[in-house]
């Protein structure tokens, strides 16, 4: 099943089946149902399909990601957090604030909570997740070496495109994450090469703080990250999901 949110009055979650969305009532890892309301996939642009609380994200979680930054493989996940102002969606404009003399992109598969967790076990992590979508950790590299913690240079407006859809069924194991710019593949890597895998994932960071239905954690990226500059188109892509599609500008900050 897919889930898209549409930019039609409301902002309204949907079902897809075909070339037709089935309008929900709300969220539904809150509850939204069917409204009986029906309407063309094309209606409306598609708007990232999840608003989070919060944004969980795995620093260097791929051993060959962590080689290129020049850092040692972690001995357990390295987590930041993104703002949530930080989401656009499908086709929205990533800008590139000149405060910032390099940012690059970083394809990643992310998650969306389908059940509140906390001191959830690995075992049962699966059971908590609602579904599965493509996510771009954007980063302004050089204030990220700068500042040495990671807010900044990854919650600039526009640096978390998603979308562009929730697929709820999907099995992650072993998934391709790759990044295109401009067509040219820049990122290429599978899931099984995680270090630490979902299930881990899930399950450690419940462990300091409570996951609430619609929370995203984002998965870490592998190898390849590289610039963008205005002019770029970036696709995002996660095997069984889709095509995130992003162009890049620059940020007039009016």
């Amino acid at each position: 099943m897919r889930i898209v949110r549409l930019a039609l009055p409301g902002e309204p979650y949907g079902r897809v089946q075909d070339d037709t969305v089935h309008l929900l009532s709300g969220p539904p890892w809150l509850g939204g149902g069917p409204t009986g309301q029906l309407v063309p996939l094309d209606s409306g642009q598609l708007l990232a399909p999840v608003v989070p609380s919060k944004i969980v994200a795995i620093g260097r979680n791929y051993a060959a990601h962590a080689k290129e930054l020049g850092h040692d493989v972690p001995s357990e996940p390295l987590l930041f957090l993104k703002a949530p102002s930080a989401i656009v969606g499908p086709g929205a404009p990533i800008r590139v604030p000149s405060v910032s003399a390099r940012v690059e992109h970083e394809a990643e598969l992310a998650l969306v909570i389908g059940k509140r967790c906390k001191r959830v076990a690995e075992a049962q992590a699966l059971e908590h997740v609602f579904g599965w979508t493509v996510l771009n950790d954007v980063t302004a590299r050089d204030l990220q070496k700068k500042d040495v913690q990671f807010t900044r240079s990854k919650s600039f407006d526009t640096f978390c495109p998603v979308g562009p859809w929730i697929e709820t069924s999907l099995d992650v194991a072993d998934v391709e994450v790759s990044a295109r710019v401009d067509g040219v593949v820049r990122q290429r890597g599978r899931t099984r090469n995680m270090i630490f895998p979902v299930p881990m994932l899930i399950s450690y960071v419940s462990c300091m703080m409570t996951l609430e239905p619609g929370d995203v954690i984002t998965t870490g990226t592998p190898e390849g990250v590289g610039p963008l500059v205005p002019g770029n188109v970036l696709e995002t892509a996660v095997e069984g999901i889709g095509v995130l599609r992003n162009p890049i500008v620059a940020d007039d900050e009016s």
